[in-house]
């Protein structure tokens, strides 16, 4: 079927719904980080995080097969397989992390984690900044309103040091600005009498476009929500899984979360998230909750998510991801100072953003610039996309197993997709 017919088709069955690139592709197969459309165009993948360890895993292939063919059942059976995750997972994360509830989506784990910390803490109020995202669901979705309205929730200007609150101030004095921030968020739920329950944050702030952070911000951000009696929560669902050269956002921000939420990544495809607290906080949720979810704790979600970790661990994928990662933002620097449109390059590990603006000197974001570098890299076999809260950084995202040889492919392409540009 042809990409016109099949749009036309989707829309009649799924109505608008969001497609990447001017001229939607129609992707049939992928092999590690290679996709294919319906001609069989190969394209390097360079967003996905979701199939960390790369498309069609054999191993992960074979554990969802296995696992599928033997036994598949609800959470309400004993089964080995499911502790043994837990256990092998919670080895992975800070001490104080020792207890674990799974889910499917990104977004049924931010619920258990809202859950948690407002269930713990008797609270219902929540900071978040004012250009994140973390699900879809009518409680968190909340979160992502621009601007946040709802009288539980409050945002705070995401810190950053490339348009920060201030210019001029230096880090100290920009962490500082954005703690004030924090804490006048926690001072107004009291002036409402509405409880304070905690905050949340990615731990890179990906959707706000994985800023620079001023130093310090994350943990004594988090000291001051324990202060006035809330938890602190780390999204780890973009930020986790060896993604940040850590295996956690969190250990790259300097900090340790009283709760952590872990998705995309996790089941390479298969849908399987996550949430990690203490135990004590974990029992509370159970007790009043009662929380049951069909398809989560299954058997078929342990042998995957094992053989996921398997894969991590036996390929020394951390170290292989932080070093393509970092030549990748090393060499993307090169090309800076000769194009004046890419801003700023900043990241973490195999995860990188570039800041597009139409002028250096006032910083006015380029969303239709950084549209346009997507589609031309799209054009030469290459699948980024544009993010951030102006949509206007390119965001490079791909799969773990991504290797210096990819790099090099998409350095020329995109070293000649710059030259094109300035032509």
């Amino acid at each position: 079927m042809s990409n016109i017919e099949l749009l036309a088709q989707r829309q009649q069955i799924l109505g608008n719904a969001h497609l990447f690139y001017r001229e939607p592709i129609q992707i049939v197969r992928g092999q590690g980080v290679l996709l294919y459309d319906q001609h069989d165009r190969e394209y390097i993948d360079m967003y996905n995080n979701v199939p960390c360890v790369g498309h069609g895993n054999p191993a992960v292939v074979a554990a969802m097969q296995n696992q599928m063919a033997e036994l598949n059942v609800h959470s309400r059976y004993l089964h080995e397989g499911i502790v043994e995750f837990g256990q092998r997972l919670l080895s992975r994360h800070a001490d104080a992390l020792n207890s674990i509830v799974f889910a499917c989506s990104g977004t049924e784990a931010v619920e258990v984690a809202l859950m948690t910390a407002r269930h713990s803490t008797g609270g219902q109020g929540i900071i978040c900044t004012d250009a994140t995202y973390h699900g879809n669901s009518t409680e968190i979705g909340k979160m992502s309103a621009r601007p946040v309205t709802d009288p539980n929730f409050r945002s705070i200007p995401f810190p950053q040091t490339y348009r920060p609150l201030a210019d001029g101030a230096n880090e100290d004095e920009l962490c500082n600005l954005y703690l004030k921030k924090v804490q006048e968020a926690i001072d107004d739920f009291a002036k409402q009498d509405i409880p304070f329950a905690g905050m949340i944050v990615c731990s890179i702030l990906a959707n706000e476009g994985l800023p620079d952070i001023p130093a310090g911000f994350m943990p004594k951000a988090a000291a001051l929500v324990r202060a006035a009696g809330g938890l602190f929560i780390a999204d780890e669902v973009q930020a986790g899984y060896c993604r940040s050269g850590h295996w956690w956002g969190y250990q790259s921000s300097g900090f340790t979360p009283d709760i952590a939420i872990m998705g995309k990544p996790m089941g390479n495809g298969l849908p399987l998230s996550a949430v990690a607290a203490n135990r004590d906080l974990i029992a509370a949720f159970r007790e009043k909750t009662g929380y049951f979810n069909t398809f989560a704790s299954s058997p078929l979600q342990a042998a995957v998510g094992m053989a996921v970790l398997d894969v991590l661990e036996a390929d020394n994928i951390l170290e292989g991801a932080t070093r393509v990662g970092q030549y990748l933002h090393t060499e993307l620097k090169k090309m800076q100072p000769d194009c004046e449109p890419m801003a700023e390059v900043r990241g973490c590990g195999l995860f990188i953003g570039l800041e597009w603006v139409s002028d250096r000197r006032l910083k006015i974001a380029d969303r239709k610039g950084a549209f346009d570098v997507a589609n031309r890299m799209k054009q030469k076999g290459f699948l980024i996309s544009n993010a951030g809260a102006l949509g206007n950084v390119v965001k490079i995202r791909p799969p773990l197993v991504f290797k210096m040889e990819h790099a090099d492919l998409f350095l020329n392409a995109f070293a000649e997709m710059l030259t094109e540009i300035e032509k």
